[in-house]
């Protein structure tokens, strides 16, 4: 599982949420609005993803 990759780009600001949020975003190797990062698709990565899902547009 650990061989595929998932696409994310932060699609909504980060401003106004919360502090542990916005370090998750970081995380994930993101900083600008429209920025994006190849991941390993692991379960850990799926958790964060899944926190701030609401700020993120994913492609498999």
């Amino acid at each position: 599982m650990a061989d595929k990759t998932i696409k994310v780009t932060l699609v909504k600001s980060v401003i106004g949420t919360k502090q542990d949020h916005r370090a998750t975003v970081r995380g994930l190797g993101l900083r600008k609005l429209n920025s994006s990062a190849q991941l390993e698709d692991t379960p850990a990565v799926r958790g964060m993803i899944r926190k701030v899902a609401y700020l993120l547009k994913c492609e498999g």
